[in-house]
């Protein structure tokens, strides 16, 4: 009798592991988390991403879909934070902290600006994890192909704005 009752606690205790397992597996990061910061027009701007590889991959119009919104890193949304009042792309952003989204296109993206914070950046059907209502602003900015390989997405922030770059693409935010 005990031996029955051990061996369902021991199957039970089994199968509870393995979900749990299977569960973090799905939510765990693949990609190394990256920091970029700087200041721009007086303000300190922080964009905490996952930078992605290219790996050999189609990343443009292939891993990353044109006209459908993308995260704009990988794992957890993107996050932009500004401490002050700027003015990207001509549209103003209040101090806070954004999810950011990009709609890409071969020669422009849609760059989205979200007040949801904190969710993971896509969800299960595997579309983008906001709520457009909760757009906050969105901005164009136009594509330049580069003749170097950018392997890892990157964001770098300097006096003009905020660059990203990824693949043989980059693109500007302007910043004021």
């Amino acid at each position: 009798m005990k031996i029955k009752q051990l061996s369902k606690v021991f199957f039970l205790a089994l199968a509870g592991m393995l979900m749990f397992m299977t569960s973090n597996a799905q939510m765990q990061r693949k990609s190394p988390h990256q920091t970029a910061t700087g200041s721009v027009a007086g303000a300190n701007v922080t964009i905490v991403y996952g930078s992605p590889a290219v790996k050999g991959r189609e990343i443009w119009g292939g891993l990353v879909p044109y006209d459908k919104a993308w995260r704009a890193g990988a794992d957890e949304a993107t996050i932009f934070e500004t401490d002050k009042d700027i003015t990207i792309q001509g549209a103003k952003l209040p101090a806070g902290k954004y999810s950011l989204f990009i709609i890409p296109t071969a020669t422009e993206w849609t760059v989205i600006f979200n007040s949801q914070t904190g969710q993971w950046g896509i969800k299960r059907d595997g579309n983008a994890n906001y709520e457009e209502a909760k757009n906050v602003i969105s901005v164009k900015a136009k594509v330049k192909k580069t003749s170097d390989l950018v392997e890892n997405l990157t964001y770098k922030v300097d006096k003009k704005g905020v660059t990203i770059s990824w693949e043989h693409q980059s693109a500007m935010l302007a910043i004021k």
